[in-house]
């Protein structure tokens, strides 16, 4: 009934996402971790499906689709890989933010060679002392003649591997906390950029995850994005978004995880017969099943809203975030234990969506920060 709600180019999209998402196994996945990044011919593969341009205007070659399309497009490349999706969407994500908001010759230089492939884009907010707590961060942005000259160091950027192109947040003014911080287009080719080595995490590694160092890194005043009192408020503003693509994610994992839980216990025979006949495992599946459904059906709702740009999206995004990351870590576990052994193999992508839940834990806000959203909604 939620696709069908979209318009037919919306829905052909999610088909190509369902069918990117089958053209690749567990040996690529591996590959992909290992190399820390998506390789550069899959990444031109979501670029000739699309993906890049979903939420780009149609007046600067994107599709101009809406929200709810991109984040089930998101769900669909997770049933694959998490760390992939998380990659692909943020590609999109620079390149829409770029058409919509930045300065109009900066779009006109940059976008057209996003969405060929030939750049590629991230964003860049966290530091090492400042992640959810945003207002802290230190990169210092002063007037510098006809432009900015930033100095700092950013880490945890998805796609931080090989991006060229960063929204970038930065502080002007550190007595005034929030209302300083400014937005800039960071081009990774201009003198004073140092690209920073990857951080060497357990799972997930397929996102590119790294930082960069700016060095009196100078940018001429078309590179402002949004200036300080405006980027703050923008920033926030997006992050219902992401938290309810991350849900979908997290949903689009678990969905192939039951998926191949049911398959294995259908096949597997022991004791004269399928393991699927044993009650307690086919209550364990029936469990993920519901558990399942309500993460959708709160993932489903906040996109709406989001869509919808509804002040309740804040309470539904961070709802959906929660419970979603929560059900996807423990009901992987039970997955791999339905599949004993087999669970552990390197040849089956559940490991790898169970580092990918872990991770849903922490981006565009931890759990716990949902917490604080919820309790602070309920209270106000």
């Amino acid at each position: 009934m939620f696709d069908d709600e979209l318009s037919a180019d919306e829905r052909l999209l999610i088909e190509a996402a369902r069918c990117f998402a089958q053209a690749y196994g567990p040996q690529d996945i591996a590959a992909w971790e290992a190399a820390g990044r998506i390789p550069h011919d899959v990444l031109m593969q979501a670029k000739r499906c699309g993906f890049l341009r979903t939420q780009v205007p149609t007046a600067c070659g994107g599709h101009g689709y809406g929200y709810r399309c991109k984040m089930r497009m998101t769900e669909e490349l997770a049933k694959f890989s998490m760390a992939a999706a998380f990659s692909i969407v943020n590609l999109q994500n620079a390149a829409a933010k770029l058409a919509n908001d930045a300065h109009p010759n900066a779009a006109k230089a940059l976008v057209p060679r996003m969405l060929a492939g030939e750049r590629f884009g991230a964003t860049a907010l966290t530091e090492a002392h400042a992640g959810s707590d945003f207002s802290s961060i230190a990169m210092r942005a002063e007037r510098s003649g006809d432009g900015w000259r930033l100095n700092g160091e950013k880490c945890w950027i998805t796609n931080a591997a090989y991006a060229d192109v960063f929204v970038c947040y930065a502080q002007t003014d550190t007595s005034a906390g929030w209302r300083g911080i400014a937005c800039f287009l960071i081009d990774a080719t201009r003198p004073g950029f140092t690209r920073t080595a990857p951080i060497d995490v357990f799972g997930g590694k397929a996102i590119g995850t790294g930082g960069f160092k700016l060095t009196d890194f100078h940018l001429p005043d078309e590179y402002l994005i949004h200036p300080a009192g405006e980027a703050f408020k923008y920033a926030l503003g997006s992050i219902n978004g992401a938290r309810t693509y991350v849900a979908a994610m997290c949903c689009g994992m678990l969905d192939d995880a039951l998926q191949t839980a049911r398959t294995y216990l259908q096949e597997r025979t022991a004791f004269g017969g399928p393991l699927l006949n044993r009650q307690g495992l086919r209550w364990t599946l029936a469990d993920m099943a519901t558990e399942l459904e309500a993460a959708r059906l709160l993932t489903y709702r906040a996109a709406r809203l989001v869509e919808e740009g509804a002040k309740e999206a804040v309470l539904a995004a961070a709802h959906a975030k929660k419970y979603a990351a929560r059900v996807a870590q423990s009901r992987l576990l039970d997955c791999i234990q339905l599949l004993g052994a087999n669970g552990m193999r390197t040849d089956c992508r559940l490991g790898h969506h169970l580092a990918c839940a872990k991770i849903a834990g922490y981006v565009d806000g931890s759990t716990e920060i949902q917490n604080e959203r919820i309790a602070a909604l309920l209270l106000d």
